[in-house]
């Protein structure tokens, strides 16, 4: 039987392997890319988009792809236990004023769920979380949501565009449909390629 002080050292020596390996690969995770914009043309499974900075840009999309539509929907359809993303700016008082809001199908519930810095703004913000409360205010309705790591105060001015995430079809993908896909990654070819598409419906243009 090996001695222990030998032992030791061994264990440890691979548990530090084990850990540079791990960060390694963490490491060469390629990064996504958030693209907003409109699709321009279609060829094949490549999509042409100009994005909201004015940029083409050329998206492969995989035969699987998961095509979202983004449907107008209204502060009457969040209701307490409704699972929704916000947009939103941090307010002076600790409150977050909404951007936009989207409402989550049942089935994506959890989906992203927490508090994070987002890019519809300089400084802007995404929650995604459940309804606990809707209250009547004077400057809109005021919104307290709760994600696992703690909870946020949201207001919603009227002006605030509410959309809703429904079951989209690949045949949306055509020119002049206003997408925003959240995670395209840069593969080895060079293209950047999207396994989920957001499609506006009705000409709406994603608000988040």
């Amino acid at each position: 039987m090996p001695k222990l002080s030998s032992f030791v050292p061994r264990v440890l020596a691979s548990l530090a392997l084990v850990t540079v390996l791990s960060s390694a690969a963490w490491a060469q995770q390629p990064p996504t890319v958030r693209i907003r914009g409109t699709i321009e043309s279609v060829d094949g499974a490549v999509l042409t988009v100009k994005s909201r900075e004015g940029t083409d840009m050329k998206v492969r999309v995989t035969s699987d792809v998961t095509v979202i539509g983004v449907a107008k929907s209204a502060m009457a359809d969040i209701k307490p236990g409704s699972y929704i993303g916000v947009s939103a700016m941090p307010e002076p008082d600790g409150t977050q004023k909404a951007l936009a809001v989207h409402i989550f199908p049942e089935a994506q519930r959890g989906a992203a769920e927490g508090f994070r810095p987002w890019d519809l703004r300089a400084g802007s913000t995404m929650t995604n979380a459940t309804v606990a409360q809707t209250v009547e205010g004077t400057d809109g309705q005021n919104i307290l949501v709760r994600y696992k790591d703690g909870e946020k105060k949201v207001v919603v001015p009227p002006e605030t565009p509410i959309v809703a995430f429904v079951s989209g079809d690949k045949s949306e993908l055509k020119a002049g449909a206003k997408i925003i896909i959240f995670g395209a990654v840069k593969k080895e070819d060079g293209v950047l390629e999207a396994n989920r598409v957001g499609v506006g419906r009705d000409g709406i243009a994603p608000p988040m």
